[in-house]
């Protein structure tokens, strides 16, 4: 009876917030408007809005009807650039009411591996409410799909970074570590303290090594009661899971005699795992025959095999992401086990909500939060066609339109998203392209296309991590014939020498024959589709295409280089392209093999 209460309530609460969620976005327009009015009212003081709304009086007195656009005319667009100034003395002590009238005691630290620099972001209480609030509305989306058994178990691949003090004092971290520090997370830890695999000992010990080791012992010891196996961001996973095709026999020997590896140093750590395991030779055993079987076919379907009650896997899969969906696949069984794409934000905010949890991750889209921030679209037109990415996914190929509300985007539009946080961003460029796919009742529902900042360019071309990615899957489609796999890959526009040229960096998996890498760097370098591209390299303005293949664990080495530098393994994206001067050197010290592109040559 207890258990049916329990569920039952726990239904109840999800219907509870759906009805909130589907009520406010029924009314997107409004609460818009009323969102605007609360960061404004709660920020008006702050030294950056006053030098832009000084002479409007008091916000209370103005028409709601008048507030967007009277706002918009005033305060002008910004990017990370304009706002650094404000956050750089926020960082160095200034206590006074800067961006916001709300204290500041916490920055996040963005990746970096979108513009080769990690960014300061404000952090306050809201950001970590609304990660709670996010995180239920995305669970009561799920479990409509994929109900979760009561007392099951989550086997979640989370870590928190390194945290350090800045000159005044602030705590700088990323903003996932921000979150599980906080009492929002803790209230979630305690709410559904049943479902947890890993203690905070674990997620927080600070080695993401030792981390992903005591997660995949705890999930293995608790394999029968995992109901799902999420990360931030699908990379995570991926790399759990190859770390356990390693560690396996190690892990086996831990769970037979309850005793914990010797490569798990952290003292708190180490106890608390020990307070959790117990010997189960015969669980041991079972992994063992498993894992035997699974070595034998390339650790397909390794997560229904190991976690036969899983429902799902649950992660951010767009973007960046989308090149390790296939290994997902394959670990989770091709069609075996479904891939559900967690919601979409950025450090600097929530935005959206995936409430069609069936949706594959390559069609998902999110229904925009109207309570979040306030948000304006920027249309972007093709320069070509009008029709924005008709003939290249090329950021920089358009015409920019006024910016418009919520309420005035329009289906099968382009836009660049940009965000009024209650965190102390105004009119802020967050870099993103998207499309709206539909509505949620009145709230757009948008589809993550790529960022819109070029990450290829040497004269008139312009390529953007979209155009990389499609470059690459062309570049696979030859590889996968021949039996190898493409673990990771960046790429760099080489300037040093001219003409220019682009070099793209793979680690593969298997033993490919040089021909077959030599065709795939030809076909790399005729799929580019960009007008800019073509013509230069035609011209010999852009000269080959380079492949550069690494020794296997050299994108490992990245990895532990941003780890390093406080970023956390929950946050991290491999840079798709860089010119960060450790980076290439680590890159170029593990080429082993380079060819250069046979295309265009007469």
């Amino acid at each position: 009876m207890e258990t049916a209460a329990r569920s039952t309530s726990s239904s109840c609460n999800g219907d509870n917030i759906i009805a909130w969620f589907d009520h406010v976005a029924a009314n997107a327009a409004l609460v818009q408007t009323q969102t605007l009015r609360r960061i404004l009212q709660l920020n008006f003081g702050a030294e950056y809005l006053r030098k832009w709304l000084a002479n409007i009086g008091d916000i209370e007195d103005i028409d709601p009807n008048a507030l967007e656009s009277l706002y918009s005319s005033l305060v002008p667009l910004a990017n990370h650039s304009d706002l650094e100034p404000y956050i750089q003395r926020i960082a160095d002590g200034d206590s006074s009411p800067l961006l916001t009238q709300q204290p500041i005691d916490k920055l996040s630290l963005s990746s970096g591996t979108t513009d080769g620099r990690q960014k300061f972001v404000p952090f306050t209480r809201h950001s970590s409410q609304t990660t709670l609030q996010i995180f239920r509305l995305a669970a009561a989306y799920r479990s409509r799909v994929y109900p979760i058994k009561e007392g099951g178990r989550i086997l979640e691949f989370i870590y928190s970074s390194k945290q350090f003090k800045t000159k005044g004092g602030l705590t700088v971290g990323t903003a996932t570590t921000h979150y599980f520090a906080s009492e929002e997370f803790k209230i979630k830890q305690q709410k559904t303290k049943s479902f947890t695999c890993s203690p905070d000992e674990v997620i927080s010990s600070g080695d993401y090594k030792q981390s992903t080791y005591c997660h995949l012992l705890l999930g293995l010891f608790f394999s029968g009661d995992v109901e799902f196996i999420t990360s931030t961001f699908a990379y995570s996973i991926v790399q759990a899971l190859t770390s356990f095709e390693e560690l396996w026999k190690e892990l086996c020997v831990d769970i037979r005699t309850g005793k914990l590896s010797s490569r798990i140093t952290i003292p708190r750590t180490r106890e608390a795992v020990l307070d959790i395991i117990s010997p189960n030779p015969t669980l041991a055993m079972k992994i063992e025959a498993l894992c035997k079987e699974l070595e034998d076919e390339d650790w397909f379907g390794l997560i229904p095999k190991l976690w036969p009650n899983a429902k799902h896997v649950y992660s951010i899969m767009t973007g960046s992401m989308q090149p390790y969906l296939k290994k997902l696949r394959h670990y989770g069984g091709g069609d075996q086990l479904p891939l559900v794409s967690a919601d979409y934000g950025s450090t600097e905010s929530w935005i959206g909500v995936n409430v069609d949890p069936s949706s594959p991750p390559e069609r998902v889209t999110f229904a925009v939060i109207p309570t979040f921030s306030y948000f304006e679209f920027i249309p972007l037109y093709n320069t070509l066609s009008k029709e924005y990415g008709a003939t290249s996914a090329a950021a920089d190929d358009f015409i920019e339109g006024e910016p418009v509300p919520l309420s005035q985007v329009q289906i099968g539009q382009r836009y660049e998203i940009v965000l009024t946080t209650f965190t102390g961003l105004y009119r802020y460029r967050l870099g993103d392209v998207v499309e709206v796919a539909g509505f949620h009742r009145n709230t757009p529902k948008l589809n993550f296309i790529c960022r819109r900042k070029l990450i290829l360019t040497v004269n008139i071309d312009k390529n953007t991590e979209k155009d990389l990615q499609l470059v690459v899957e062309r570049g696979c489609q030859i590889l996968s014939k021949a039996r190898a796999e493409l673990v990771d890959f960046t790429s760099h526009a080489n300037v040093a020498r001219q003409p220019g040229h682009y070099v793209i960096y793979w680690e593969i998996k298997g033993d490919v024959a040089e021909p077959v890498l030599r065709e795939c760097c030809r076909e790399m370098d005729a799929a580019f589709v960009d007008h800019g591209y073509i013509v230069s390299r035609r011209t010999n303005s852009i000269g080959p295409l380079e492949l550069c293949i690494l020794e296997r664990g050299t994108f490992r080495k990245i990895l532990d280089h941003f780890i390093g530098n406080g970023a956390a393994l929950s946050q991290f994206k491999t840079p798709r392209c860089t010119s960060n001067e450790v980076l290439l050197k680590i890159l170029n010290h593990g080429t082993i093999k380079r060819f250069h592109s046979t295309a265009y040559c007469n």
